[in-house]
């Protein structure tokens, strides 16, 4: 059991038995009255969203998972096909369990599949990735300062601000935890 107030974004928290992976989690300390926690939750059974508060004093239970390396190779359908790398064992996971990292699956990428007794339950991506520029708009030479980005389309189908010096076709490195440009890739 860990305070409300140690509750962070990527948890996941058992509440009246049910799994929930924090999606947000915000200290509020109103002028009157006691600190509390604002989260948002996702049901990581049924995909559902809440909103809950917890007081400063409120107990939390942490759901611990295995975190098994797993190497995503196709997809099929909609469900997407991972390799565990120590026993070359294949599993098929569902849209749901993927949740929005589903704009990170690259072939050849190593994941870390989530699972709680024995089932996955979600997926966490490297916290690098690499990924081809499809299509941002050029470069305009003597642009004002004001123009010091521009949108970019990724080969995953993903939009993220990029310096106006990258073009189509450019490698750039991504930070998966905030889809944020880190660098370009030589």
């Amino acid at each position: 059991m860990i305070n409300a107030t140690q509750i962070r974004k990527g948890m996941v928290i058992k509440i009246e038995g049910k799994l929930y992976k924090v999606l947000e989690a915000i200290h509020v300390t109103p002028g009157k009255g006691q600190a509390l926690m604002q989260t948002k939750l996702r049901n990581l059974r049924d995909q559902t969203l809440l909103d809950y508060r917890f007081r400063s004093k409120d107990k939390v239970e942490r759901a611990y998972l295995e975190k098994t390396e797993m190497e995503f190779l196709y997809q099929s359908g909609e469900d997407a096909i991972f390799m565990n790398l120590d026993n070359y064992e294949q599993i098929k996971l569902s849209k749901d369990v993927i949740g929005n990292e589903v704009k990170y699956l690259i072939p050849n990428v190593i994941f870390f599949i989530e699972m709680h007794e024995g089932n996955p339950i979600g997926i966490e991506p490297p916290l690098t990735l690499e990924l081809k520029v499809t299509k941002t708009e050029p470069f305009l030479k003597g642009a004002t300062q004001s123009a010091s980005s521009k949108p970019a389309e990724l080969e995953t189908g993903i939009t993220i601000t990029v310096p106006p010096f990258i073009k189509e076709g450019d490698l750039i490195r991504i930070d998966t935890r905030e889809d944020k440009y880190l660098e370009r890739v030589k």
